[in-house]
C-alpha cells in the first residue's frame, strides 16, 4: 500500500497500471455475473449440473458450463466424477473457492443496501442529463 501512495504521489501511473494487470484480470473473473452467482451456490455444498441449472435463472447450459470450466481451471472449483450409471458430476467450492466466498458475499449485501442509494443517483444523474440535453427540433421547426 505505501508503494501504491508513492507511485501516486510521484505521478508515475504506468507503474500503478503495470502492476494492476495480474489482479485486474482475476477481478474481472470474479466480477462475472454468472461466477458470483456459482459461488453462491456452491457455497451451501457440491451440487450437480442439472441442480446448479435450476437453481440459477436464466443461465443457460452452455453459460453455465463455460462458466464451471473456467471456475474448475483456476482451481475455484472442483469436480468429482463418479463411476456410476449413468456417470455423476459433483462440482464444489475448492478451499480457494471457499476462500472468495465471505469477499462475494459481502458485496452481495453492500448492493442490496445501498441499492436505493444509487437508484437515486442513477435517477438525478437522468433527470440533469434530459435537462442540459438539447431538445430536438421537430419535423416543422427550424434549428
Amino acid at each position: 500500500m505505501a508503494d501504491l501512495r508513492d507511485h501516486l504521489r510521484r505521478g508515475d501511473h504506468a507503474r500503478i497500471s503495470e502492476g494492476c494487470k495480474p489482479s485486474a484480470e482475476i477481478m474481472a473473473l470474479v466480477g462475472e455475473k454468472w461466477t458470483v452467482i456459482v459461488v453462491v451456490m456452491l457455497s451451501g455444498g457440491p451440487r450437480r449440473f442439472k441442480e446448479l441449472q435450476r437453481m440459477i435463472p436464466g443461465v443457460s447450459q452452455r453459460m453455465l458450463t463455460l462458466t464451471l470450466r473456467g471456475l474448475e481451471r483456476d482451481g475455484l472449483v472442483a469436480r468429482t466424477v463418479f463411476p456410476t450409471v449413468p456417470p455423476r458430476v459433483d462440482y464444489a467450492l475448492t478451499e480457494l473457492g471457499e476462500s472468495l466466498r465471505a469477499p462475494v458475499l459481502a458485496l452481495g449485501t453492500w448492493a442490496r443496501e445501498n441499492r436505493a442509494q444509487i437508484e437515486a443517483a442513477r435517477d438525478r444523474y437522468d433527470r440533469a442529463a434530459e435537462r442540459a440535453a438539447p431538445r430536438a427540433a421537430g419535423p416543422d421547426e427550424v434549428r
